[in-house]
C-alpha cells in the first residue's frame, strides 16, 4: 500500500506564525494608510502581513518606511485589472495585469514569488473566477477557499468547492484564507494562514507557503499533525467536529470531537480535514495526497 505525500513532513525546528497576504490600504481602495494597518495586526499577535494594494507594488524599500511592530512584511500586491484578482506573494517586480491570466502566472514564476486567485465565489453569480480558468491556467499555487470581506459582499467567501473540483482533477494547490480587510473596522482577524516557519524572515514565510507548510483558520487552532503510512493523526485545541474529505469532496470519516485519528482508504487520491468549532470558526488542512 502506498503512503502520503504532505507537506507536513517538517514541523520540527521551526514555529507556527499567524499571518495575513490579503491586505489593501490608503494606497489603493483600503480606508487606512500603511502605519495604521501594520499597527492593528501587530496589536492582534500576527507574524506576518503582506500589503496587497491593487496592481501596486508594495515592495521592502517601501516597507522601510514604517515601523513594522515586530512583524514579517511580505512584499506584493493583488494583480486585478482586466480579470479576476490574484495575489502576487513574495513579488520583487510588478507584473502587469495582462487579461491572459496565464500569462500573468508565468511572468509572476520569472520575477519570484507565487500566484494565488482571489475569492472565487465573489458577486451574486458566485463566480468572479470562472472554473474553466482555475482548471486551464497552470503554475499558480494555490487559491483562497476563504476570504473575509465576502462576507459583506454578494456571493460567498468560501471556495472549498472550487478546491475539490480542482483536487478531484488531480491538480495539488494549496487552499488560503485571507481578510482581504479595506474598511477602517471590522476586515481584520477574519481568516488567516497558520504557517509553519524554519526562518522567520520574508523569505523564509514565502517559502513555507509556497511549500504547502500551513493550514488555513478562521478560528480553530490545529495542534497536532502526525502521519504514519497512510494513518494521520490530527488533534485541535477547540474544534467540536473534524470532518475527512476525500476526491468528489466525499466525506469518509467524522468525529464529535477535537482529535482524530484515521486511515485515509487506499483508493483515494487525495485526503483533506476541516475542523469545525463554535460560530464560524473553522481550519482546513492542506491535501494529504497519495503518493
Amino acid at each position: 500500500m502506498t503512503g502520503l505525500e504532505h507537506p507536513y513532513q517538517e514541523l520540527s525546528g521551526g514555529s507556527w506564525m499567524k499571518g495575513n497576504l490579503h491586505t489593501h490600504t490608503t494606497s489603493s481602495d483600503g480606508q487606512r494608510p500603511h502605519q495604521e494597518v501594520i499597527d492593528d495586526y501587530a496589536r492582534r499577535g500576527y507574524g506576518f502581513l503582506m500589503i496587497s494594494d491593487h496592481d501596486i507594488h508594495t515592495s521592502e524599500r517601501d516597507y522601510r518606511a514604517f515601523d513594522r511592530r515586530g512583524l514579517i512584511l511580505i512584499p506584493g500586491n493583488e494583480i486585478s485589472a482586466q480579470g479576476p484578482h490574484m495575489l502576487h506573494v513574495g513579488a520583487t517586480d510588478l507584473v502587469p495585469p495582462h487579461v491572459d491570466r496565464q500569462q500573468v502566472i508565468d511572468e509572476v514564476g520569472a520575477k519570484g514569488g507565487f500566484a494565488v486567485f482571489n475569492h472565487p465565489n465573489w458577486h451574486a453569480n458566485f463566480n468572479h473566477c470562472p472554473q474553466e480558468l482555475l482548471e486551464r491556467c497552470q503554475g499558480y499555487v494555490g487559491l483562497e477557499i476563504y476570504n473575509g470581506v465576502i462576507c459583506r459582499l454578494d456571493g460567498s467567501p468560501y471556495a472549498t468547492n472550487r478546491w475539490d473540483i480542482l483536487l478531484t482533477k488531480g491538480r495539488r494547490l494549496w487552499g488560503f484564507a485571507n481578510d482581504d480587510s479595506h474598511a477602517a473596522t471590522g476586515d481584520v482577524g477574519l481568516g488567516w494562514n497558520m504557517v509553519y516557519v524554519q526562518e522567520p524572515t520574508a523569505a523564509g514565510v514565502v517559502e513555507a507557503l509556497r511549500q504547502g507548510q500551513f493550514y488555513a483558520s478562521t478560528g480553530v487552532v490545529i495542534s497536532r499533525i502526525e502521519v504514519e503510512g497512510r494513518r494521520i493523526l490530527l488533534e485541535t485545541e477547540n474544534a467540536a467536529r473534524i470532518v475527512a474529505l476525500g476526491h468528489g469532496a466525499k466525506r469518509f470519516a467524522q468525529v464529535d470531537a477535537a482529535r482524530i485519528e484515521v486511515e485515509v482508504p487506499a483508493e483515494l487520491r487525495y485526503a483533506r480535514f476541516e475542523c469545525w468549532g463554535t460560530g464560524e470558526a473553522f481550519a482546513w488542512t492542506q491535501p494529504f495526497f497519495s503518493a
